[in-house]
């Protein structure tokens, strides 16, 4: 073996792994170019990577890790995976035809990750889960590998904002759901959603709130309360995204942790229209 390919080959494996860990740490979120629609307009749905909602990557179609990619308008429901493409970004391109509210949804089959001890400690103490972080830190398994899935919603409008698709349950594992209609929310309305797991009220659990405007992103710390529910105020024009991920250690052989992840993005405007979110509100810089 030729003498600099013996270490370039460890170095790039190394690499490879490590860049498979920063993209399981990170958020996925879905992004219309558009949250508001007229007949006949597609919608052009990006795949967001990245932290404290910007942009890392943006994510391509993959049919091998999509388990589920939905489409609901009304009682119309329309499975987007037979028409989206291999590789395509956006990850869809579609017609839209009715009017009214329309959830789009996708659900990431669960993926393997493996950590070092020390990095899966700090994630977890990333996650506020500092009891848990300290287990694993004092610990005498020098990798821990994990088992993750990723439930993803954005919620945009035709036309119109009638409907009750921001409600509309989907029986995921981890589930975000909104309990008010955004698009009829004005300045400093409240706002509720309720985070259920494995369709029981997921309590005591942190959601972060995260409102990108053309200029600034705007944090907010949330926790359930008893009925798995959250309550924010409208504060701002802008995109938002409710976010939550929940760790669990497992006893399935193939992993030692277990993590599920949900995210839900909207709009809210007062004009009816938004800039255009992917590019207007920094999404696309980074290729």
């Amino acid at each position: 073996m030729n003498y600099k390919m013996k270490y370039i080959r460890p170095f790039l494996l190394i690499l490879a792994a490590a860049i498979t860990l920063s993209a399981a740490n990170h958020d996925y979120f879905l992004l219309p170019e558009n949250f508001f629609l007229h007949k006949g307009d597609k919608i052009n749905l990006h795949l967001i990577s990245g932290d404290l909602f910007t942009k890392d990557e943006e994510i391509g179609y993959q049919p091998a890790k999509t388990a589920k990619f939905m489409l609901y308008e009304g009682s119309k429901k329309t499975d987007l995976t037979k028409v989206a493409k291999d590789t395509a970004q956006p990850i869809i391109s579609y017609t839209m035809l009715n009017a009214g509210q329309a959830l789009v949804e996708m659900t990431r089959g669960f993926e393997f990750s493996d950590y070092s001890r020390d990095r899966y400690a700090q994630f977890l103490a990333d996650q506020g889960l500092d009891k848990l972080s300290e287990k694993v830190k004092s610990g005498n398994q020098f990798r821990i590998k994990e088992k993750y899935t990723r439930y993803l919603k954005t919620l945009i409008s035709v036309d119109n904002q009638d409907g009750s698709a921001y409600e509309k349950v989907l029986n995921d594992d981890y589930e975000i759901i909104l309990k008010n209609n955004p698009y009829n929310k004005k300045y400093g309305d409240d706002m509720s959603a309720v985070l259920k797991f494995m369709g029981k009220p997921a309590k005591n659990a942190p959601v972060e709130l995260y409102i990108k405007t053309t200029a600034n992103v705007y944090t907010q710390n949330l926790i359930t309360d008893a009925k798995g529910e959250v309550t924010f105020t409208m504060s701002r024009e802008g995109i938002y995204l409710l976010r939550s991920v929940r760790i669990e250690a497992t006893t399935d052989k193939d992993a030692d942790f277990e993590s599920w992840w949900a995210s839900y993005t909207f709009p809210f405007s007062s004009s009816d229209e938004l800039p255009n979110s992917y590019k207007e509100f920094g999404f696309g810089n980074k290729h």
